[in-house]
């Protein structure tokens, strides 16, 4: 039997890391089986569907890689193939018309609950032969059996079982016409060939009276996988301030897709203490069974670290590439500043995510208009200008503009000055970068190129100088 998963987000909202993970494990298990990876819509709920969620969906999938061998299916277009599946439950008498009132429902809910009983429909049209009451139109049900039990093994939970007498019958079209979601879903998976249900556990009730509803359409059901929930480092649901935002604000954030995607398959699953995977790596690896039975905690520290991890080790020039739009975004101009692969390779040691390294090189691409105050105050006072002066004029007769030259100048002047390494290039570093942090001070001028640099030390010395007059009495 080949293996057919599915991914089936409500375009309700954005793609957040919770079903961005089950969406992983669901297209991991396919891709290791060799299977079909489906991707569904889920919009019958029209008020509160969205055009641009189903965009930030469908974009989100694709930056993190996931890519489909079907759809996207929409079940609003669907849904000539659920009239034509509630007509023949009808027909069977596997479903049937219900009058019950909204006000009838409430009163049986509120009198149930009085009792202490669990609120569910009494099945009061099931087997009715009463004149239905005028003006009122119907909603159908699904006729649930009554005895027995449903038992499904669950390829993360375990053996689950649930007595058919603990549900009641289920809505399966509103009595305006629109199917219900647990329909829905039936019909698809049954129509798309579903073999596997990987889906988060809150959908755990939900499942045996979608095998109720497969078995009346004469299929077994598709083996389930219920992926337990991700809590945030306080012990509750993941929600916004834990870090449960769109995939695309991470994108927009200077995330790597390959470090978020790493993150989150080791979010309840391991294979021994492997902590970074290849995509290939995971594919060969994973496995439903070794899913965590417990909640996992999203810890945002350890997806930075591991986004750094990638933003070290892959291909510069791929990374540079993938630079562009966020030197944009930041209002730079690629072209005015240094290649971009060596630019990468410069700072990536000391930067988190791709904006993280666009803000710490932004001054290779424009002017800054101030130096920061504490490290002026610290390595540009009246001692810096000597050393200034000395390498400005070295660098300015150098006969090539290359970091060994560049440390030749550097150290010369530090050797003749009797300072110290340090004492010579924080000056400039500070005078080229505005502050007392960047690249190995060769690299960041050779990078910077000849005219800038000799230009910012020249403000630089000024600047010291400034600062060594006595003030006017």
């Amino acid at each position: 039997m080949s293996v057919v998963t599915r991914f089936a987000p409500s375009p309700t909202g954005y793609l957040h890391v919770g079903g961005a993970r089950t969406a992983l494990f669901s297209w991991l298990h396919a891709r290791r089986h060799g299977g079909r990876f489906v991707l569904r819509i889920e919009d019958t709920d029209r008020e509160r569907s969205t055009e641009e969620a189903t965009r930030a969906i469908l974009d989100g999938m694709r930056w993190l890689g996931l890519d489909w061998d079907e759809g996207p299916h929409f079940q609003t277009q669907r849904m000539p193939r659920y009239r034509e599946v509630l007509d023949a439950w009808l027909a069977e008498g596997k479903a049937y018309y219900c009058y019950r009132t909204k006000e009838e429902l409430d009163a049986l809910r509120e009198a149930q609950m009085k009792r202490g009983e669990k609120p569910r429909y009494d099945g009061y049209w099931r087997d009715n032969d009463e004149t239905p009451p005028p003006g009122v139109t119907p909603c159908i049900r699904f006729r649930n059996p009554l005895a027995g039990e449903v038992v499904f093994d669950d390829l993360i939970r375990g053996r689950v079982r649930v007595a058919n007498a603990e549900m009641d019958d289920l809505v399966i079209c509103r009595a305006d016409g629109t199917p219900t979601y647990n329909f829905c879903v039936v019909v698809d998976d049954h129509d798309m060939g579903i073999t596997h249900v990987v889906r988060g556990d809150d959908h755990v009730s939900n499942t045996p009276r979608q095998i109720n509803m497969l078995r009346a359409m004469g299929v077994e059901p598709p083996v389930y996988a219920h992926v337990p929930m991700i809590l945030g480092d306080d012990g509750k649901r993941l929600s916004k301030r834990h870090g449960a935002v769109s995939v695309l604000q991470y994108e927009a954030e200077g995330y790597l897709p390959e470090a978020l995607v790493n993150y989150l398959v080791r979010l309840g699953w391991a294979h021994g203490d492997q902590e970074i995977f290849t995509r290939e790596e995971m594919i060969e690896y994973f496995d439903l069974a070794g899913v965590n039975h417990s909640a996992s905690t999203f810890n945002p520290q350890k997806l930075l670290w591991l986004n750094q991890q990638y933003l070290k080790s892959l291909d510069p020039a791929d990374l540079a590439g993938r630079l562009v739009r966020y030197l944009e975004r930041a209002g730079l101009e690629p072209d005015r500043g240094p290649d971009l692969a060596r630019l990468v390779e410069a700072q990536r040691e000391r930067s988190t995510t791709l904006v993280d390294l666009v803000e710490n090189s932004r001054f290779f691409f424009e002017d800054f208009a101030a130096y920061d105050d504490k490290s002026a105050r610290k390595h540009l006072g009246a001692s810096a200008v000597a050393p200034l002066e000395a390498v400005r004029d070295g660098l300015a007769d150098a006969d090539r503009w290359q970091a060994e030259r560049i440390h030749g100048v550097v150290s010369g002047v530090a050797e003749a000055q009797e300072l110290k390494m340090g004492k010579v290039a924080q000056p400039i570093r500070v005078a080229v970068a505005g502050r007392a942090v960047s690249p190995p001070i060769d690299l960041t001028l050779e990078l910077l190129g000849r005219e800038r640099s000799l230009a910012r030390i020249d403000r630089a010395i000024d600047h010291a100088r400034s600062s060594a007059e006595p003030l006017a009495t």
